[in-house]
């Protein structure tokens, strides 16, 4: 495991954000989908592709928290610009299961 400093760790803006949209991503080479996060007044929304279609549905991921990088840069996914990456872990099977704050907290919050 490669070893990072707490300076680097700080540079990483890791945000909470609600799914406004959720749509079929159907160009992905992998079944995805395409979500709008709202972020807050400070980041807005943002667009990202998530492959996370084995334990969610659209009508499953609208209005829920996420938690995503907010700072790399825009990635060309298909054609889609994916402007942040939405964060999970896999699970047993190597689907993703997202990472999402248990309680309510004001969009745009950074991890800590």
């Amino acid at each position: 495991m490669d070893t990072i400093s707490f300076d680097d760790f700080l540079k990483v803006e890791i945000r909470v954000g609600r799914v406004i949209s959720a749509d079929h991503f159907p160009e992905a080479r992998k079944p995805a989908y395409i979500l709008k996060v709202d972020f807050g007044p400070d980041i807005g929304i943002k667009k990202a592709s998530a492959q996370i279609t084995a334990h969610y549905s659209p009508e499953d991921l609208e209005g829920r928290l996420v938690v995503a990088v907010v700072n790399f840069p825009e990635k060309q996914i298909g054609p889609v610009m994916s402007q942040c990456l939405v964060t999970g872990f896999h699970d047993e099977g190597g689907d993703v299961v997202l990472c999402t704050p248990d309680k309510e907290v004001p969009l745009g919050t950074k991890l800590l």
